[in-house]
């Protein structure tokens, strides 16, 4: 029989202005770690900006999500318009910034942020073939932006909590490593660098998400 099949969505590679690099990882090394196996897909599309991961300051240069991207799935990776829900048994979303930056305007529109068009569709296919997705950290506002009446989970962070009410949402609030089901939607959040986390945490939070998704499978 063959494995369960989990497209993961990347945003670049780095937290301030891509997919943060320890979830991304940590989500992969869980799919592998339950036998199932992942796919890597980025939108081939130019980052937002691009920031100094010592400084935070802008950088003048432009770079692709795309090819950023790669450089977390070791070159195994697609663009984005590639991915069929058939093709797929569930839908991962890690967090950074790139996320609200560049999967969706989050970072600078909030609550009236709009999403990546072909990440709306992907989300919509795989929530209507009744697939379950996981999202990690800030990307769980994607799905509120999308999908509405949900219930996620982002931490503590009270702004970005009454945001998810604002696009329809629930919030639930969690700590370290805990995650947020939502059976009906088939939906699992966990909230990562959200909260003051360490490594570890990251872990095992990666870790929940992706057992309780299989289950769902």
């Amino acid at each position: 029989m063959q494995n369960k099949q989990i497209a993961v969505i990347l945003a670049g590679c780095g937290h301030q202005d891509g997919s943060e690099i320890h979830e991304a990882t940590l989500t992969l090394w869980a799919i592998h770690k339950h036998g199932a196996d992942y796919h890597c897909f980025a939108p081939d599309i130019q980052q937002h900006h691009v920031l100094n991961h010592i400084t935070g300051q802008e950088m003048d240069e432009t770079r692709n999500v795309l090819v950023e991207a790669a450089r977390i799935s070791r070159g195994n990776i697609q663009d984005l318009n590639m991915l069929k829900a058939k093709n797929f048994d569930g839908l991962v979303i890690p967090g950074g910034f790139g996320a609200a930056k560049n999967l969706s305007s989050y970072a600078f529109d909030g609550a009236d942020c709009t999403v990546n068009k072909e990440l709306e569709r992907i989300v919509q296919e795989v929530h209507a073939a009744g697939k379950p997705i996981g999202a990690l950290c800030i990307a769980p506002v994607v799905l509120a932006r999308v999908l509405g009446d949900v219930t996620l989970t982002i931490g503590q962070d009270e702004t970005t909590a009454d945001n998810i009410v604002r696009m329809g949402g629930k919030h639930s609030a969690t700590m370290q490593g805990e995650i947020v089901v939502d059976t009906a939607n088939k939906l699992v959040t966990t909230p990562c660098y959200m909260l003051d986390s360490r490594v570890d945490q990251i872990g095992q939070g990666a870790d929940n998400l992706v057992k309780a998704m299989l289950e769902m499978m």
